[in-house]
């Protein structure tokens, strides 16, 4: 029996992950840039390179969530803006197709 089959970690989220996504939809709506690409892979590059530039918020209970969600307006958030747009014209500029 393995460690993940004793614990139910389906329950431990990155908050920050919640955050890069929800300001990635926002930002990509309010620029409405036609040549910025929107399939998948860059979009999920865009996700991934803010990602890894802020710190990951963890959580694995309703004060943790709570906790998280003022974090919304809060100097992490700026740091999940800037990360935001930065990936957006980083990928912008070198999408990974043709």
């Amino acid at each position: 029996m393995g460690f993940r089959d004793e614990y139910d970690f389906s329950i431990l989220q990155n908050e920050a992950e919640r955050m890069v996504i929800e300001e990635l939809e926002r930002r990509l709506a309010e620029l409405a840039d036609p040549s910025i690409c929107v399939c998948q892979d860059c979009v999920l590059d865009m996700a991934a390179c803010a990602l890894n530039a802020v710190r990951p918020i963890y959580r694995v209970s309703l004060l943790g969530t709570m906790y998280a969600h003022a974090l919304d307006g809060s100097a992490y958030g700026e740091e999940v803006r800037k990360a935001v747009d930065q990936a957006i014209a980083k990928i912008h500029a070198k999408p990974s197709h043709d």
